[in-house]
This record gives structure tokens, sequence and C-alpha cells, in this order.
């Protein structure tokens, strides 16, 4: 392959995604306007028990959400979601602080459009009903072992009594409503829903403008056109040297799955997974379940191995909470070989290697 054949390839492998995101950041803008994740948070909020139901009820609520509307999307409006619904009840913060990011991660292994690694990975040759059956037992050994995880690691803090939540904004039965079902069956019926996802995101967030009642500012704020271009250009960048190169390719063809899942992690994050996913999918990998288990979770260990990692740094430090890359770290040091051990075994035991 030459450079002249390799360059156009890479960028085809890689536009639909960043035009997916940003379809989805759009539909998601609206919801927020809307109050949609505002509502159901307060609900979620309300339930009776400590601290701990609340945590559990919240992680549900961001695996939803990361599923239907993409990984980004989740940590941009649902971080202050948590936030809010902790300092309310009178919960210490950081469990939902640090959940809210390392969930949107472990919950994105059920649809392509759930992140940007899935479709960049299995680009447009599978539907996402057809996908989700693959990567079922993956996605709810990630999610329990996340969530379980997590409430170890502040354990104290969570089973202390929480005090009464506030009140229930309603739920409007809005555009934003309209945007998430439709965005929904799109991601689930169609093999390449990005220009779809794409255009009803245009839609239902001009309709909103023209009411007047959208503030895109948060995704403005959130994603920069600056750090989307730089990932594009440095994905595709590896995704033609992976092409004339070769090696990438090779190499994912003569190990198994178990060693694929760890290159992919270990690859995500020193280059961050949008870019390691690119590189190593150059060639159709031989155990794709098993190098997006990788590329998927394995971000959960840096702050830099994912764009929604870097997005959820940005959102909390506008919400004056007090985001950690260190403890990030260390505590995706825990997290990230149990999450993978359990999703690679649950593919295993299903028979999906």
């Amino acid at each position: 392959m030459t450079l002249l054949t390799a360059l156009p390839d890479a960028a085809r492998q890689t536009w639909p995604p960043f035009v997916l995101v940003t379809g989805l950041l759009l539909i998601g803008a609206v919801a927020a306007s809307d109050g949609l994740f505002e509502a159901v948070g307060a609900r979620l909020a309300r339930l009776p028990g400590g601290g701990l139901v609340l945590f559990g009820s919240l992680m549900t609520l961001v695996a939803g959400v990361t599923v239907v509307l993409n990984l980004d999307t989740s940590v941009v409006f649902l971080t202050p979601i948590l936030l809010h619904a902790a300092r309310q009840r009178r919960v210490e913060e950081t469990a939902f602080l640090y959940g809210a990011v390392f969930m949107s991660n472990s919950a994105s292994l059920l649809l392509p459009g759930s992140n940007l690694t899935n479709l960049l990975v299995v680009g447009g040759h599978t539907s996402g009903g057809a996908f989700a059956s693959r990567m079922l037992p993956a996605w709810v050994a990630a999610v329990l072992l996340t969530t379980f995880v997590l409430a170890a690691w502040k354990w104290r803090a969570l089973r202390a009594p929480a005090e009464g939540g506030g009140e229930c904004p309603p739920i409007r039965r809005g555009l934003g409503l309209a945007g998430v079902v439709a965005v929904t069956v799109l991601v689930i019926v169609l093999e390449s829903p990005a220009l779809p996802v794409l255009a009803v995101g245009i839609v239902v967030a001009i309709a909103q403008l023209i009411r007047r009642r959208v503030d895109l500012g948060a995704v403005r704020k959130a994603v920069t056109v600056f750090t989307l271009s730089v990932l594009f250009l440095f994905a595709v960048t590896l995704g033609t040297l992976a092409r004339l190169w070769g090696a990438p390719g090779r190499l994912l063809g003569s190990i198994g799955p178990w060693a694929t899942a760890w290159l992919g992690a270990g690859t995500a994050g020193a280059l961050n997974n949008l870019p390691a996913a690119v590189l190593l999918s150059s060639s159709p990998p031989r155990h794709i379940p098993a190098l997006l288990v990788g590329l998927d979770l394995g971000p959960n260990l840096v702050v830099t191995g994912a764009l929604s990692a870097i997005l959820w740094l940005r959102v909390a430090r506008a919400e004056h909470a007090r985001p950690s890359a260190l403890t990030y770290s260390k505590v995706g040091i825990v997290l990230v070989p149990v999450s993978m051990t359990a999703a690679l075994l649950a593919l295993q035991f299903a028979g999906r290697p």
C-alpha cells in the first residue's frame, strides 16, 4: 500500500466516529436544556436508602446514558448531576465524581456508538443489535465490577446516612426526549449511524435554538475544535503509518485474545484510545471483542487515555470539584486489571473469545 492510498483509507476509517460524537453531543445538549438528565437524576436521588443506594442508582443512570448517547456525552452532562445529587443528600462526593468517568468508560462496551473506539475498530460492518449481543457479557461484567470497586474504595463514606432529596422537576416530553429516542433506534438498527445521528442532532438543536431554550455553551466549553482536530489528525497519521508499516496488524494476528486486550489497554494508555484504535485496526483484528475490552477499559488507568477523561477534568473543575490525575491512576491501577479480567472471562465463558 502506498501513501496515496493509505492516507485516504485511514481518513475514511477515522471520520465517522468524530461525526457521530458531534451529533450525540448536540442531542445531549438539547436533552440537558430540557432538564431530562436533571429530572431523572433527581428522581434517583430521592430513592430511599443511604449513600450506597444513591451511588448504585446514579451509576445505573451513567451506564444507560453512556450506552445510548456515548461516553463523552455522559461525562459532560452527568458529572454535574452526580455532584449535585451527592451534595444535596450530604454524601461525600468523591465516589460520585470518579464514578462519572470510570463508569462512562466501562459502560461503553455495549454498542458501537457508545465509544468512538468501537466504531473505529468495527467500522460500519455490524448493526448495533448484533454488536450488543456479542459484547453483552463483557459489558455486564465491566459495569458490575466498576460499581463494586468504587463502592469498596469509598465504603465508609457511602455507608453514611443520606439526607432527603430535593424537589423533582418534571420530565418534559420535548425535543430532548425525542432526540434520545430517535438516536437509540438509529444506533441499534443502523450499521453506519454517524451521518443520521448528526442530522438528528442538527435538527433538534436548531429547533431548540429557535425556541431559545438551549445553551450550547456547555458543549463549546467541553469539546473544543482544537481538541477534536488534534485527535483526528493524530489518529489519521497513525492509521496511515500502520497501513504502510503493517507490523501492528501482523502482531495482532499472531497473539491470543488476552494478549490482544492488554496490548490495546497499554497502547490506549500511551497514545489515547482513539489513535490507538486506528493504529491497531488498520488490518481487521483477529480478536475484536478482546481488543475493544482493552481499548475501552484500559483508559481508566490514566486521564490521557481517553477523550472522556479529558472532558471530565474540565467539567468537574467547572463544578468546583477537585479531580486529581494521580487519584485517577491510583484507583485505575486496581480497577483496570479487575474489570478487564472479569470482562474477558465473561466473553470466554459465553463462548465469544
